[in-house]
């Protein structure tokens, strides 16, 4: 039996445009997320922002410092920038295409950019004025921002767990 393209689902990828995560990002996410929560509580996992007239783009994370939240009237493709944005490499994305991603956050407004290797363990903040700051354990520190994260926690395993 033939499939024809026009008939045949979507992969994951073409769908939302972005590279299938994996468990490494899943956890990671969610653990530093937790971990801005106890510094702010605007935190927002997959929101999508409005970088450019025709652009969105959809970040792991995003963290502003100030701003509203309305249950009743919802706001999709944000056009106010973050402070942070958090983007984790997933295992099937080319380190490019993150790479790509930082000047469009920055023409933005966005003020620095957490860049998260699950495999690699590490944590490289890249800043609008082109200051950098990379960190593989204990508290990772963001220059311009002051957000933390305690690494130990976020890339901490867990036993029984491959």
């Amino acid at each position: 039996m033939h499939v024809s393209r026009e008939s045949a689902p979507l992969t994951y990828e073409e769908e939302r445009g972005k590279p299938i995560p994996g468990k490494n990002h899943a956890i990671v996410q969610i653990r530093l997320g937790a971990e801005f929560l106890q510094q702010t509580q605007l935190v927002f996992s997959e929101l999508s922002l409005q970088v450019g007239f025709d652009k969105i783009r959809v970040p792991d994370l995003c963290v502003f410092s100030h701003g509203t939240i309305d249950f009743r009237h919802d706001e999709v493709n944000v056009g106010d920038p973050p402070e942070t944005v958090v983007e984790i490499f997933s295992p099937t994305q080319p380190s490019q295409d993150v790479m790509d991603k930082l000047d469009e956050y920055f023409a933005f407004g966005v003020k620095s950019v957490w860049v998260v290797s699950p495999p690699l363990r590490h944590v490289t903040i890249f800043a609008a004025d082109g200051r950098e700051a990379r960190f593989t354990a204990g508290m990772a520190l963001d220059p311009v921002t002051g957000l933390m994260a305690d690494l130990d926690k976020v890339f901490r395993s867990l036993p029984g767990l491959p």
